[in-house]
């Protein structure tokens, strides 16, 4: 095969891999912003507003939840991020003081048994409402996850598509340059053709 060939070929092919990336950079980038968008309209929507700096609801969190919380204190929640961190730092701190660490399940297992005890259906109630909301929380945590992960994604292929433009177009410079008649792998002669002249 022709040396020329050979050049313009693999350029055309880093050519259209700039397109493709180019493509799947902009689904990839939709996705993001879509996945982001939507969380954080369904979380404001719903004004949940973390703990003010040095209030009792925060300063009564145990240390490593504090220091979660306190990175948020008085700010209303719009990502993920926030999600998480109200779900596993706040949430699951006063679920896990309502029935000495018990969860919904068991307490409604025990309520069932003793369906007149009042302190087990309240229990009952609080703990479903609040394992509730953190359940909806950590799924919006996970989806604004894969957002990100999209928006990562994007920009890698934004990336790529850049990397493959420019050795596409230095491939059809080397090819401008490269002599008509070159071979991509030149034959080596053999003995007998190095010979043929001496016996001549």
């Amino acid at each position: 095969m022709r040396r020329k060939t050979f050049d313009v070929i693999a350029s055309s092919v880093g050519l259209l891999l700039t397109v493709l990336l180019l493509v799947a950079g902009g689904f990839l980038w939709w996705a993001y912003t879509f996945t982001n968008n939507q969380v954080e309209d369904q979380l404001v929507a719903q004004k949940i507003v973390f703990p003010a700096a040095g209030s009792e609801s925060l300063t009564s969190l145990p240390p490593a939840d504090q220091a979660e919380i306190s990175k948020y204190a008085g700010q209303t929640m719009s990502d993920g991020a926030q999600a998480k961190a109200y779900a596993d730092h706040y949430i699951a701190v006063h679920l896990d003081r309502i029935a000495g660490g018990k969860t919904y399940s068991e307490v409604s297992a025990a309520s069932l048994a003793d369906p007149a005890n009042q302190e087990l259906a309240g229990q009952k109630a609080a703990l479903f409402q609040g394992e509730t909301l953190r359940g909806m929380l950590l799924n919006a945590y996970a989806f604004w996850q894969l957002g990100q992960i999209a928006m990562y994604s994007a920009i890698v292929c934004w990336i790529g598509a850049i990397v493959m433009l420019i050795l596409a177009i230095l491939g059809f410079i080397h090819t401008r340059r490269t002599p008509e008649d070159r071979e991509l792998l030149p034959r080596q002669k053999s003995g007998s053709d190095t010979e043929a002249p001496a016996r001549a």
